[in-house]
C-alpha cells in the first residue's frame, strides 16, 4: 500500500515507456513504495530485460506491449489502473526530433489522454513535459519565467526548434483533452536530464547557447526528477504544471563541464575561458520545491519500509 502520509488512494499504476530511463526508474521506484505496476514496453523483446529481475513482491510488476499509437494496446495497460506516468520517446524510424515529429508527439498524445478518458479507473495522470515548452519566444529577457509562462510555437518554426515546438504542442494537445474530458492531470516541465547517456545530439540542446546567455538553460539529475513525479502524484493538491529542475548552468565553469562531457577538447573555447560572468538566473521552480521540501525528507523513512522482498521473472 502505497505512503498514507501522502493520503494516496491509487494502488495501481501505470508507466508508459517504461524501458527509458525515466520510466525504468519511476517503475523501480514505484515498486518500492508498494504499488501494483503496469510497465508499457514498445517491443517486448529487448526493451523489456532493464525490467526483468526487479525486486518486488510477486504479481506487482506486469508488462505490457503498448504502442501510443495503438489506441487498443493503451487501453489493455490501463485497465485497473487508477493512475498514469506518461512520458514520450520518438519511434525508432525516428532517430530525432525534425519539423515531422511534432505531429508525431501530439497524436501520441491525443492518443494517451483519449483512453484515459475511457479508462473508468484512472484518477490522475502524470503527463511528462519539458521546459523548452516554457522558456522560447518571450520578448521581455527581464521577466522571470515559469510554469505560467508556454512557448511561442511561431518562434520555435522560425529558428527550428523543434524539440521546444512538439512538447508545447503534444502539451496543450494533453491540457485540451484533459479539461475538456475531465481527466485530473499534471505536468512536469523537465530541465535537460543529466546522465552518461547524454550527447551533443540531444534535441533539447539546440539552442543552448541562447539558453545560457538568457538565464533559462536548466538540468535535473534523474533521482530528483523521479521523486518530483512520484511527489505531484502522491500529493492530492497538485494542480497545473510543474517547473522540475535541480541545476542552472550559468557561469562559465558550469558551462565547461557539461561542454566537455558532450564533447571533450583538448582546451576549453577562448570565449569561455575570459567570460567571469555568473548569468543572472530568469526561471523559477518554487512551485514544485515548496512540495518536494516535505516529499524528499520523508524519503529515508520511506525507502527503509519499502518492501523488496521477491524477484519477478
Amino acid at each position: 500500500m502505497a505512503p498514507a502520509s501522502y493520503n494516496c488512494i491509487f494502488n495501481t499504476i501505470c508507466v508508459m515507456n517504461s524501458s527509458s530511463r525515466l520510466g525504468t526508474k519511476l517503475v523501480k521506484r514505484l515498486l518500492k513504495r508498494g504499488y501494483t505496476v503496469h510497465a508499457t514496453v514498445q517491443n517486448h523483446g529487448d526493451e523489456s530485460l532493464s525490467l526483468k529481475g526487479i525486486e518486488c513482491e510477486e504479481k506487482k510488476l506486469k508488462i505490457f506491449e503498448a504502442d501510443p499509437f495503438d489506441y487498443h494496446s493503451i487501453l489493455d495497460a490501463l485497465k485497473g489502473c487508477s493512475g498514469l506516468f506518461y512520458s514520450f520517446e520518438p519511434p525508432s524510424d525516428y532517430p530525432t526530433y525534425d519539423e515531422e515529429i511534432a505531429e508525431v508527439e501530439v497524436r501520441a498524445a491525443h492518443n494517451v489522454l483519449e483512453a484515459c478518458a475511457q479508462t473508468d479507473t484512472i484518477e490522475k495522470v502524470v503527463f511528462t513535459s519539458s521546459a523548452t515548452a516554457i522558456i522560447w519566444g518571450h520578448d521581455n529577457h527581464k521577466d522571470h519565467l515559469d510554469e505560467r509562462h508556454w512557448t511561442d510555437i511561431n518562434f520555435c518554426r522560425k529558428f527550428k526548434l523543434w524539440h521546444a515546438m512538439s512538447k508545447t504542442l503534444a502539451e496543450k494537445t494533453a491540457w485540451a483533452l484533459a479539461m475538456d474530458r475531465g481527466i485530473n492531470m499534471v505536468t512536469i516541465n523537465s530541465g535537460l536530464l543529466m546522465g552518461r547517456e547524454l550527447t551533443i545530439t540531444h534535441p533539447y540542446l539546440k539552442g543552448a547557447a541562447e539558453m545560457y546567455e538568457d538565464g533559462v538553460f536548466v538540468t535535473v539529475d534523474l533521482d530528483f526528477l523521479v521523486d518530483a513525479h512520484i511527489c505531484v502524484y502522491e500529493e492530492i493538491a497538485t494542480y497545473g504544471r510543474y517547473l522540475c529542475f535541480n541545476h542552472i548552468i550559468n557561469q562559465k565553469e558550469d558551462a565547461l563541464n557539461l561542454a566537455n562531457m558532450l564533447s571533450p577538447l583538448p582546451s576549453p573555447p577562448q570565449s569561455l575561458e575570459e567570460d567571469t560572468r555568473i548569468i543572472k538566473q530568469r526561471i523559477s521552480n518554487n512551485k514544485l520545491n515548496k512540495l518536494m521540501v516535505d516529499f524528499r525528507g520523508c524519503q529515508p523513512q520511506m525507502n527503509q519500509n519499502a518492501n523488496q522482498d521477491i524477484c519477478l521473472s
